[in-house]
């Protein structure tokens, strides 16, 4: 893929743009249909210690499966390619693993911080977060989809897998954040 150049990149800012508001509208319609419909589901959402951390580990499993996909790509693409077999210490990826690097890359680094933020979530707002992580969960794995499948036509192609991934984490993260010092102020 060749470097965008000034005109090239605003179109590609003007797609990037346009997939963030439908990644948005995405994500706030599915938390809406999981905020009814998880108590609808889950007769008792937990709220003890024990209830909140099964389902922040149940859960972080599917985020670890994004991880353990990434990691699979690259193994079976490196296992193929001559030169890409001697691994990351020889070579720069070749551009027929690139693909799968950046995936794994990008996946390494949302599940880090969506693995965190969710337990900080559970375990500061209690069960008021139940479906609440069980939509970024499940927007997790719509974006790594969408990301990946989107990957090869630019920044603008990957950006709806990108921002579904994401936004929970920053949402998450702020909420979190402004609970615990309401919290502390009071």
């Amino acid at each position: 893929m060749q470097i965008p150049n000034e005109r090239d990149l605003r179109l590609e800012q003007k797609r990037i743009r346009r997939s963030a508001v439908a990644a948005f509208v995405v994500s706030a319609t599915l938390y809406v249909a999981f905020y009814f419909g998880v108590p609808r589901v889950m007769k008792q959402l937990p709220s003890d210690f024990e209830g909140l951390l099964q389902l922040w580990a149940v859960s972080s499993l599917f985020i670890v499966f994004w991880v353990m996909a990434g990691v699979g790509m690259v193994a079976h693409g490196r296992r193929h390619s001559p030169a890409d077999i001697n691994g990351a210490a020889f070579a720069p990826p070749s551009p027929k693993i690139a693909i799968a690097v950046a995936f794994l890359q990008n996946t390494l680094e949302q599940a880090m911080v969506a693995v965190f933020v969710n337990l900080a979530l559970l375990l500061t707002v209690r069960d008021v977060a139940v479906p609440f992580v069980l939509c970024a969960v499940a927007l997790f794995s719509i974006g790594r989809i969408t990301f990946i499948l989107g990957y090869g036509k630019g920044a603008g192609g990957r950006a709806f897998g990108m921002v579904l991934t994401v936004l929970p984490s920053l949402l998450f993260f702020v909420w979190t954040l402004t609970a615990v010092t309401l919290e502390a102020i009071s």
